[in-house]
């Protein structure tokens, strides 16, 4: 007997509003017992632009979970305790490598119950961060939101995490339209999961619309130097001042082992890779993702010579893949959605099954459309990746080349002269031009940037089931100029998107949170 088709109810998410939560987020917690935390985050950027964040956190009393009631009230507590917490590590001349108990008894009971773990996930700053202006209008409208909390006060961070709830909230419909495809297969009903894909893809249009407005209000060189940094984890952030992880300190020794060693916890930050819904997307599509570097024929070389160990061959395949990864990082209700989907999904060999039979290829056309909709988000998503972080990082790395001219060297102060609180970005800067060798530039997910961000698209287009369709979306570009004799090497590129399809060389640059080298390896617009 076939496994019924997941219930949006029993996980709590909305038909609506898809992974956002069916009561709007909790802009205070309404027992007075908390008022401290509330007051902490309501100062939250005041108290780290003068470098008392820390002090005031030490001082506070450890708070119990008993007064939280209702899940609203749980998930506001885990994000303003995030927020404060990524602010105690990150907002200080250095980065703190322990969170004191006031922080770490409350937020660990709280992550527990909520099943995330105890760093400012995608949930914690974008799922239930947000606040409608008119409660009458929808939360798919940008001009709409606001957000909750923030780290430094400005309308581009704030931008940057609206951006994805509208892009949650417009998209939320389309999950129920799948699970209706996905019931119709089981009906062999072809005419309703082809009404279905069309719906689909057309949602997926409306939802790059979104992503590219991104620019209105969250500049670039604002989102690299002073939010991006903010988000980071405490995993492979050696470079950052991170080089084991954070302690959750909880007051009782069980931060340390039995050999009188500190207990370090690593942690990766914020990434829209800990999206439920485009992992839905490729759930139900049938998209697979590798481990970044894995061509698909050396995956199913590695396969087919394991023999009776396939199974095992793929499972540590899985251990190894960053999208999976990140499963652990959303609400445990959606990440169990995602595999109970995943156990039931149908849609593509439903497609095959018609195609080889030689019928009904406008479901094969709806289907492969659906896939180059999705394909062509993610190009969508490289462009802003490029305008935000790798153009940011190159412009950065060459100022930095130019001031090491020997004429501006001989017009900067020693080292002595700097002030004394200076920051991460100047030290990192500083210990990358002491001869050291290259660093790998890490986000605040922790993977490897742009080649994470092809191979994702790329293998977005692999399932398309029509010809034509593979060869269209496998077509590659060509930037005019390069390798060519004549024209030489291309000239630096006028726009982001033609600077996605140049930029491979290697860039390193220091920022607030560290030293982060962009590689071609992996990554998310929130890597590690």
């Amino acid at each position: 007997m076939l496994p019924k088709i997941p219930v949006l109810a029993d996980y709590g998410i909305s038909p609506k509003h898809g992974f956002l939560p069916n009561e709007l987020p909790l802009a205070r917690l309404p027992d007075p017992y908390y008022n401290k935390w509330e007051a902490v985050v309501a100062n939250l950027q005041a108290l780290i632009l003068s470098r008392r964040l820390r002090g005031v956190v030490d001082r506070l009393p450890v708070l119990s979970t008993v007064g939280l009631e209702h899940d609203s009230e749980w998930r506001r507590a885990y994000s303003i305790l995030c927020f404060i917490a990524h602010g105690y590590i990150w907002g200080g001349d250095s980065p703190s490598d322990r969170l004191p108990p006031p922080i770490t008894v409350p937020l660990l009971a709280i992550s527990a119950h909520l099943e995330v773990p105890p760093v400012a996930t995608y949930a914690a700053v974008c799922l239930w961060n947000f606040k409608p202006l008119f409660v009458d209008e929808g939360v798919d409208q940008l001009e709409n939101l606001a957000t909750l909390n923030t780290l430094t006060g400005s309308i581009d961070e704030s931008w940057f995490y609206l951006v994805s709830v509208a892009m949650e909230a417009r998209g939320g419909p389309m999950i129920a339209i799948m699970l209706k495809a996905m019931a119709a297969v089981r009906e062999d009903d072809a005419e309703t999961v082809t009404a279905c894909l069309c719906a689909f893809a057309e949602r997926l249009d409306d939802l790059g619309e979104l992503l590219q407005r991104l620019h209105e209000q969250c500049d670039p060189t604002v989102f690299y130097h002073r939010i991006r940094p903010f988000l980071a984890g405490s995993k492979n952030m050696a470079d950052a001042g991170l080089p084991n992880g954070v302690i959750y300190d909880e007051g009782n020794g069980t931060d340390v082992n039995d050999a009188g060693e500190p207990v370090y916890r690593q942690y990766s930050g914020g990434s829209n890779a800990q999206s439920s819904l485009i992992q839905f997307f490729d759930i139900v599509l049938g998209v697979e993702h590798r481990p970044t570097g894995v061509k698909a024929s050396d995956a199913e070389a590695a396969v087919a010579g394991a023999g009776d160990d396939a199974a095992a061959v793929k499972a540590a395949a899985s251990r190894h893949n960053f999208i999976l990864e990140m499963r652990k990082y959303m609400p445990g209700a959606h990440a169990r959605f995602l595999q109970d989907v995943s156990d039931v999904a149908n849609i593509r060999s439903y497609v095959l099954a018609n195609q080889a039979a030689g019928t009904n290829r406008p479901l094969s056309i709806a289907y492969d459309s659906c896939l180059a909709m999705l394909r062509a988000l993610r190009d969508k998503h490289i462009a802003v990746v490029t305008r935000y972080i790798v153009v940011p990082s190159r412009d950065m790395s060459r100022a930095r080349s130019r001031s090491r001219s020997p004429e501006a060297l001989r017009r900067t102060a020693p080292p002595t002269h700097r002030p004394k609180t200076m920051n991460l970005a100047v030290a990192a800067t500083n210990k990358a031009s002491d001869g050291g060798a290259k660093k790998t530039l890490k986000g605040t997910g922790g993977t490897a940037l742009i080649s994470f961000l092809k191979q994702a698209r790329d293998e977005t287009g692999e399932p398309a089931v029509e010809e034509w369709t593979q060869r269209f979306m496998h077509r590659q570009g060509r930037v005019p100029g390069k390798n060519d004799f004549f024209f030489g090497k291309p000239a630096e590129p006028a726009t982001p998107e033609v600077a996605a399809a140049v930029v491979e060389e290697e860039v390193e640059v220091g920022g607030l949170a560290g030293m982060w080298t962009l590689d071609d390896d992996v990554g998310g617009l929130c890597a590690y």
